[in-house]
């Protein structure tokens, strides 16, 4: 269908579909107004589809708005956040008074979404992830066993976002069929047109070339919009786009298809203007001040334990492998675990959950945006995604980690391959930045594993964690530290080396405590003694317990570790032991200070200034 077509059907629905979006542009204006800030004309060109989509395609329950048996609607362009909320609340999850608290601080109608709204599953309004999340959501109902659908809401300006088109890719090679994409193209950015403007067959080719269902309609002719919708349910073998051409500001003639106007509440006098020309405005009622922010998100659920680790005596394993087999245990023993891979899961040993359920192994290719942007969709539906990937290539999807954070989405992720000792691969491959990353986000829960055991303990913790949990794992097989059964709390870290004599204490964590256990013997053989304290657990800690151990080695620090000075191990401690008013009478802090290099790990190790010799250096270096 051509993008000026028009389906003339004056039904009584398509008349009720036209009144939603009346309404709804009504909504969004007073509320913005009220608010005197937010995104008016970016709502206004929305409205049919919203209207549509809502009261004519959903399956939608406002009593329960994010059950896995009902449609889900991802506003991915998240600054017309108001049009959202008025469908919202004109569909019974709250009164329309509460449009009137927006951006307000006692108001969960927050600028963009999160999921502090019924009806919401992720934060969006970091354009262009929306896509992902939604393919998420809908390949989560189709694992269900739910016949929901999800629809997507995307703006013509974020479109030219990379991880949109790792979105489209992605979903049609998995086949996720109960996906529609709405392309909102107003032709209207924020500081000017966008990059194709209203030339409607670029995006409709484009989704086609990904293997999608694609057409065009007129985005203001709620009959049209009404009817692709209706024909992307028909559609059982593909997702379907719908590339909607519409007009920013549309339905007010001064706003209608302006620059200028992004971003920008219409004041009293023109509020006044604009409503005059959308009809009877029904009244504001008082908005009576209760909360309908939702009680809970979606959590880990509880699982039995899984299977011991199962090592020997003089074993020595990489903890990436080990990953692999946790895993494998944990599919045994929890359904709502799964894996999601990089193309990379030989490597992260994310394939070992193949072993025993081939179907848990999402295959998310060379995408790493999509990959955890669709693990907070699958997180949204209940599941308990970890995600993997070498360390260093998830800074490209920090982003993406970050609006989990704000989501309060319970994903997993899992960066093997960090620092100088995976060796010949090189610089651009060694992870020396992701600690600093994954600590900086909130709620995050930051794990280092030493060897197998602690590799196999932390996996299964992290699965019955809250919140966002990153494992970081080695490239380099290492020996077995710990007992079969030792139990790994959090926060916490584990004293391997200690004694009453204990000059000073040396905080490692990963592959650093092994080099950390060669210093203790060589400084041993000299005659002195010092405490190895592993920090499997970088966040949180527990920095009032960590400053005893420092005090137990005369107040005298080093630590050590695989990564860049900023951000890590070094000023965790600090950080912590400051906090803690546990100040150590003196520090050394070794990590690696500059581009790295390839060579032999173990080369690279002591090149790099954390080896056993720099470690003993150090030591002796406290005064």
């Amino acid at each position: 269908m051509s993008a000026t077509a028009k389906v003339s059907l004056q039904s009584d629905d398509v008349k009720y579909i036209q009144e939603k979006a009346r309404l709804l542009r009504i909504h969004s204006l007073r509320a913005t107004t009220a608010a005197g800030s937010g995104h008016p004309t970016s709502c206004l060109s929305a409205a049919e589809i919203v209207a549509a989509v809502f009261f004519h395609a959903m399956k939608f329950d406002p009593a329960n708005p994010n059950a896995i048996t009902g449609d889900r609607f991802v506003l991915s362009k998240g600054h017309a956040a108001p049009i959202l909320y008025a469908a919202l609340a004109e569909a019974g999850v709250f009164p329309v008074s509460r449009l009137m608290t927006l951006r307000t601080l006692n108001s969960e109608l927050e600028g963009h979404p999160t999921p502090l709204i019924p009806g919401v599953d992720a934060a969006t309004g970091s354009l262009g992830q929306g896509l992902s999340v939604g393919a998420g959501l809908a390949l989560g109902a189709k694992r269900s066993g739910s016949s929901a659908r999800v629809y997507v809401l995307m703006g013509d300006g974020e479109m030219a976002e990379g991880n949109v088109w790792e979105a489209a890719a992605f979903a049609q090679h998995a086949g996720i069929n109960n996906l529609v994409a709405i392309g909102d193209i107003n032709a209207l950015g924020q500081s000017q047109r966008t990059m194709y403007q209203h030339d409607m067959e670029v995006y409709r080719r484009k989704f086609e070339s990904e293997g999608w269902n694609a057409e065009i309609v007129d985005g203001h002719d709620a009959a049209a919009v009404m009817a692709a919708l209706d024909r992307a349910k028909a559609v059982t073998d593909k997702p379907s786009a719908i590339m909607a051409l519409t007009y920013k500001g549309h339905g007010v003639s001064f706003l209608n298809d302006k620059d200028n106007w992004h971003g920008k509440p219409l004041n009293a006098e023109q509020l006044e203007k604009a409503l005059a020309e959308l009809g009877t405005i029904p009244p504001i009622i008082p908005d009576d001040g209760k909360s309908y922010a939702r009680k809970a998100v979606p959590v880990p659920p509880d699982f039995p334990a899984p299977a011991d680790p199962d090592y020997k005596t003089g074993d020595i394993v990489a903890t990436r492998e080990a990953y692999g087999f946790a895993l494998r245990k944990l599919a045994m023993v929890n359904p709502k675990v799964l894996a999601v891979d990089g193309d990379v899961k030989n490597s992260t040993f994310s394939d070992g959950i193949e072993k025993v359920s081939p179907d848990k192994l999402i295959e998310g290719y060379i995408a790493e945006q999509n990959m955890v942007a669709l693990s907070v969709g699958l997180a949204a539906q209940g599941y308990v995604p970890f995600a993997a990937t070498f360390a260093c290539f998830l800074s490209r999807a920090y982003d993406q980690v970050r609006m989990a954070a704000v989501s309060r989405s319970s994903i997993k992720l899992c960066g093997s391959h960090c620092g100088v000792s995976i060796g010949e691969d090189g610089p651009s491959q060694m992870g020396l930045e992701d600690l600093a990353m994954f600590r900086a986000i909130p709620g995050a829960t930051v794990f280092y594993p030493s060897d197998a055991v602690s590799a196999e303990r932390l996996t299964e913790i992290a699965a019955r964690t809250s919140g966002i949990s990153y494992i970081r794992t080695s490239r380099p097989k290492t020996a077995i530290l710990y007992a079969l059964t030792e139990e790994f709390p959090v926060p916490g870290f584990k004293a391997v080396k200690q004694s009453e004599n204990d000059a000073a204490t040396i905080v490692a964590a990963g592959i650093t405590v092994h080099e950390a256990l060669k210093a203790y013997e060589q400084l041993k053989a000299k005659g002195v003694a010092v405490r190895i304290v592993d920090l499997y657990c970088v966040k949180p800690l527990d920095g009032a317990k960590l400053g005893a151990e420092i005090r137990a080695g005369k107040g005298k620090l080093v630590t050590v570790e695989d990564h860049y000075h900023e951000g890590g191990i070094g000023e965790a401690v600090i950080s912590a032991l400051a906090d803690a008013g546990a100040w150590p009478t003196a520090v050394k802090r070794l990590a690696v200070d500059r581009v790295p290099h390839s060579g032999k790990p173990d080369e690279l190790v002591d090149k790099f200034g954390i080896s056993a010799r720099h470690i003993v250096a150090a030591v002796e270096s406290l005064k």
